[in-house]
């Protein structure tokens, strides 16, 4: 009779789980910010300003109420984000003073999130409040208010100069900044098309052929290193002049220029 050999199986191998980083990790998610870290130091800000403040009332985090005063609210995310503003301004239909409050981190991208989320909160007559994550510091940055813009004359005249002298609409709605077809572009490019017509000529010639009044500025601060200056007062094409013939052969086309 044969005997069974009986079957043996491999030894399973233990997960080796590395106990420096299950440590990092579990540090990690203690040490987290969460939103119910800013109550206790916005309570305290408002508690010294005489309010009784109370969270979670309603869909509101937190109110405040002092006296015969309208409620004061405010609203805590750790971070900012559009639905901490979409918050903020539904509150607005139950009070005029409604705070946003975040957690105030270090860096200067925080900074200028904060420069830009300030303007923000202003335009939506909302006010901001930062508490420090180490220390618990609550800071008021702005309070709410109307707020009624300041119009620039210089921007706004800027603004319509360029839409004026701009010829056509060469551009596409979302392009980046660079390679856009400005109407100084459009001058530089009137410039270049008549050097390469008519060969070097007085920068006094080209502004007759052109009709562009700054051309002698343009062609001899170069800014697209399309020109040369050949003798005084006299301008010709660079060899990335040339090149710009053909790379800007489309916008050319479009400014409908007469050969002269």
């Amino acid at each position: 009779m044969l005997k069974l050999r009986k079957k043996t199986t491999a030894p399973t191998k233990k997960s080796k789980t590395n106990p420096v980083k299950s440590i990092k990790t579990k540090s990690r998610k203690k040490n987290a910010l969460l939103e119910a870290d800013l109550y206790p130091p916005v309570k305290k800000l408002l508690e010294k300003q005489g309010y009784d403040v109370k969270s979670e009332i309603g869909a509101a985090d937190v109110v405040a109420r002092r006296g015969d005063d309208a409620p004061i609210i405010v609203e805590l995310k750790t971070t900012f984000s559009l639905t901490l503003f979409h918050q903020a301004i539904a509150r607005l239909a139950v009070s005029d003073t409604v705070y946003i409050a975040v957690f105030r981190k270090s860096g200067k991208a925080f900074y200028k999130s904060l420069r830009a989320n300030i303007k923000l909160c202003r335009r939506l007559g909302i006010g901001l409040i930062t508490v420090h994550p180490t220390t618990k510091a609550a800071e008021i940055h702005i309070d709410p208010g109307p707020y009624k813009p300041r119009k620039s004359a210089v921007k706004s005249k800027r603004l319509l100069k360029e839409f004026e002298q701009r010829v056509g609409d060469p551009n596409t709605g979302g392009q980046t900044s660079s390679g856009l077809i400005t109407s100084y572009r459009q001058n530089a490019l009137k410039c270049l098309v008549a050097l390469c017509h008519n060969g070097p000529m007085k920068a006094s010639n080209v502004k007759d052929i052109t009709g562009v009044e700054n051309a002698r500025n343009i062609m001899s601060n170069n800014h697209y290193g399309w020109f040369e200056r050949v003798s005084r007062g006299i301008y010709a094409l660079s060899p990335a002049g040339l090149s710009a013939i053909n790379s800007y052969k489309d916008a050319i086309e479009g400014l409908q220029l007469e050969e002269t």
